[in-house]
């Protein structure tokens, strides 16, 4: 499914012994709707010349049936599912069984209640086939428990004080309610797609990313670089992070990007240029907890037939390199900064 697969939720698999030819094909190979009434079952069939194979043809033509609206991108899910396996999102819910209801979703990888029903091999033919089955009530049942454990894990997120709202934290927080919401936004979906009635209070993704940004935009990140020239290191970092939104600050604020540079001679026998080495380490810090959050480390050599031309070559090379890579290694970091309680 290109970048898009379904949520990984509960799979209540069944294992099926398999009904030879000779005990005559069932109903459901050919109409699947006249064994597993629409009006309590979602059904698919599925088939291929071995069993394995039919059964996954089978959950898929299933997950089908539900489209585009059960979907998401893989980094959502891989970023929700981390956090479940890590604990973290445990540790933002009081409930124990809703604690229980969350930990038990991350170990399925289909839908709620989906099971093989039945399988069945014709001989003749060396075809097997699979009929995969959702139960609309027990779906509903388990789909509303995990929408309403993800509702507690959000507002145990966004419940801080502005002091604590306006912190990288903070921003991890939105950040990863954020998630959360989209996966419920898929739960919702599947509820109002077997006819059921989803829990009050959904809200999408897309709002705690909006209050995430402006988060950023009240954090002042101050930008301090050893051996500059002109500001052009510190420039290039400064525009890193106010592309993804933060503003630059002073001394005075709680997050520092300590930048270090070291320029030295680099001789070759053979050649007559002038050639410069740049070693430069940059440490973003949480003045708070004297923490190094992201630390950036590369070197650099350039040659010209002056030592000055050297110089402005290689800053002229490391400009290049911060605007290349830096905002996209802050930009992962901060999506990969999981909150912890």
């Amino acid at each position: 499914m290109n970048n898009f697969t379904i949520f990984p939720l509960f799979l209540l698999f069944i294992a099926c012994a398999t009904s030879p030819n000779n005990s005559g094909k069932p109903a459901w190979v050919d109409s699947v709707d006249s064994v597993f009434s629409r009006a309590q079952f979602v059904a698919a069939v599925g088939h291929a010349s071995d069993r394995e194979m039919a059964e996954r043809n089978a959950l898929v033509n299933l997950v089908a049936f539900f489209g585009q609206s059960i979907q998401a991108d893989q980094t959502i899910i891989n970023t929700y599912m981390e956090a479940v396996r890590d604990g973290i999102t445990i540790g933002w819910i009081d409930n124990i069984a809703m604690q229980n209801t969350i930990r038990t979703s991350a170990s399925m990888d289909t839908l709620v209640g989906a099971e093989i029903r039945e399988v069945w091999q014709d001989t003749k033919n060396n075809t097997h086939y699979a009929v995969a089955v959702l139960e609309k009530a027990k779906a509903a049942q388990v789909y509303r428990e995990l929408i309403i454990a993800n509702q507690e894990i959000i507002r145990n997120l966004i419940n801080m004080n502005a002091t604590e709202k306006n912190t990288l934290e903070g921003f991890s927080r939105y950040q990863f309610a954020a998630v959360v919401a989209d996966m419920n936004t898929s739960y919702v979906n599947l509820l109002n797609l077997i006819g059921a009635r989803a829990p009050d209070g959904h809200v999408r993704g897309e709002n705690f990313r909006i209050e995430a940004q402006n988060i950023a935009k009240t954090i002042p990140i101050c930008i301090v670089v050893s051996n500059d020239r002109a500001g052009r290191i510190q420039g290039a970092f400064a525009k890193g992070f106010s592309d993804l939104g933060f503003r630059s600050g002073t001394g005075n604020s709680r997050y520092v990007l300590r930048v270090n540079i070291t320029l030295s001679p680099v001789n070759f026998p053979d050649d007559s240029n002038k050639f410069i080495l740049m070693e430069l380490s940059a440490n973003l810090i949480d003045t708070v907890t004297r923490e190094v959050l992201l630390p950036f480390n590369f070197n650099i050599r350039e040659g010209h037939s002056t030592v000055a031309g050297a110089e402005n070559r290689v800053f002229i090379s490391a400009e290049s390199k911060i605007q290349e890579e830096y905002k996209d290694l802050l930009s992962t970091y901060l999506s990969q900064l999981l909150p912890r309680k």
